[in-house]
């Protein structure tokens, strides 16, 4: 009885350190990486967005636990020289406040950030989302028809599809594993680990040089990131399945923008089907390309954003 006792103490202690680490590190990454851009209020719900450029309005919506410095890396600075390009971070993610305790469900997230955007003046903007931002924005094209101009899909989530949610995400959705075990996770994992995850997503290609410097992933491992992000992943393939058969509503020029190496969002999965369902869409299949198109094929999205443009009367 007392050996049990002293293991539980010794449980609890460590995950008091554990939980302190784990605060420590919030702040240490949010002062390494801070917020980049301005606040929108949106009935209560704060909004992070960067502004940047001139010219007909674009809003670039990230991926996965991802947040605004995804699409300023590379993306957002070839766009602003024609366009006025303003790059959000969904909610709960990045500087972004979470407001479903639940999981922001995409159709959320696209009034949201559609609110936003209105705000900073932009009522009809090419909307361009990648992997799950693109389901976001299509969720933006179904649901809110008159509020954007053209729609480009980079890697985009689109067709109910059958692999199971990860492990590590089942676990991160849940508040037993946010409790007990998210203050381990973002307080004790290793760098290298960090590094191998990032290149994982990029494969085949890896992160560029710099990217993870500006990108910050230490914002990423924030215990209430990876817990937002697991509770929207747990329920993305459920709100997938009920959005596709609206996606032959969509009227706005569209772009989709696929890798043919992405094992992430199978191109051979997702590409086809989406592309019958939307009339007169276009797919752009990029050779050798994973999935982060935005990263490594920037200039080749960029060139879809143009085509959307033109196509919508922009240019």
């Amino acid at each position: 009885m007392r050996v049990a006792v002293l293991l539980l103490v010794v449980l609890v202690l460590m995950w008091g350190f554990a939980l302190w680490r784990s605060y420590h590190q919030t702040a240490e990454a949010e002062t390494a990486f801070p917020a980049e851009g301005q606040f929108i209020d949106v009935d209560g719900i704060r909004i992070h967005a960067v502004v940047m450029g001139e010219g007909p309005d674009v809003v670039l919506i990230h991926g996965s636990n991802g947040n605004t410095r995804d699409m300023t890396f590379a993306l957002a600075p070839i766009l602003s020289d024609r366009y006025r390009v303003i790059v959000f971070d969904r909610p709960g993610l990045g500087y972004s406040d979470s407001f479903n305790p639940n999981g922001e469900t995409i159709e959320e997230q696209a009034e949201v950030l559609q609110n936003a955007a209105a705000q900073l003046g932009a009522e009809k903007p090419i909307v361009a989302g990648q992997s799950y931002g693109a389901s976001v924005s299509l969720a933006w094209a179904v649901t809110r028809p008159d509020n954007l101009s053209a729609l480009v899909l980079m890697a985009p989530p689109a067709i109910p599809w059958e692999t199971p949610l990860s492990g590590f995400n089942q676990m991160a959705s849940t508040k037993v594993g946010d409790a007990l075990v998210l203050p381990f996770v973002s307080s004790f994992v290793p760098q290298w680990f960090v590094d191998n995850a990032l290149d994982q997503v990029f494969a085949p290609q890896t992160a560029p040089e710099g990217y993870a410097d500006h990108f910050g992933p230490d914002l990423t491992i924030r215990r209430g990131s990876m817990h937002t992000n697991a509770r929207q992943m747990a329920n993305l393939l459920d709100e997938v399945t009920e959005l596709q058969p609206r996606y032959g509503d969509i009227s706005v020029p569209t772009e989709i923008v696929h890798g043919t190496a992405d094992t992430t969002v199978s191109l051979d999965w997702h590409g086809p089907g989406l592309l019958a369902q939307i009339p007169g869409a276009e797919l752009v299949e990029l050779d050798g390309i994973g999935h982060m198109p935005q990263i490594v094929a920037a200039d080749a999205v960029a060139e879809a954003i143009d085509r959307a443009a033109e196509r919508a009367g922009l240019r």
